[in-house]
């Protein structure tokens, strides 16, 4: 018997940690409507030679979104944008390689929806923090940069 759509009930898998946000960028698709979308080079191992591993995410929620948008202009200036966030409901995308050295070659791509960010760093000084749950989470530090509509060519 199926319950009722508000009786479903879900299983939740999340990955936490900490990485350098890349790529934040539009993604326009021909059928349906588009998202928001960044990497983040995730650190693993120990501290004194981590690795990284690179998550393509797609970001949901507002509030994801909108630190999202206000850290694109540090990202593209190659500012060290540094992030504690929770990924939800990984998968792992394949692919083949469509120029360069791997040309033809399977790829594989781990994938992945950017939940939170629990803080923000920008060239190691902090600019958000989250509120804990029992407080406004919606609140963002004043001193997080304003989205950029559009980037500005270099003169």
């Amino acid at each position: 018997m199926n319950k009722p759509f508000s009786e479903v009930t879900y299983f939740d898998l999340h990955i936490t940690g900490l990485g350098y946000l890349n790529r934040i960028r539009e993604v326009k698709l021909k059928k349906g409507e588009s998202f928001l979308a960044c990497d983040i080079a995730a650190l693993n191992g120990p501290t004194d030679g981590p690795e990284y591993r690179r998550f393509d995410v797609r970001v949901t929620g507002e509030e994801a979104q909108d630190l999202i948008r206000r850290c694109a202009k540090a990202v593209e200036l190659e500012r060290k944008v540094l992030v504690g966030f929770r990924l939800g409901d990984p998968w792992v995308d394949t692919f083949t390689y469509s120029k360069g050295i791997n040309k033809g070659q399977l790829g594989v791509s781990f994938k992945a929806r950017l939940l939170l960010l629990n803080w923000i760093k920008i060239d190691g000084v902090m600019v958000h923090k989250r509120e804990s749950a029992t407080e406004d989470s919606t609140h963002i530090a004043d001193s997080l940069p304003e989205p950029v509509a559009e980037a500005q060519p270099a003169v």
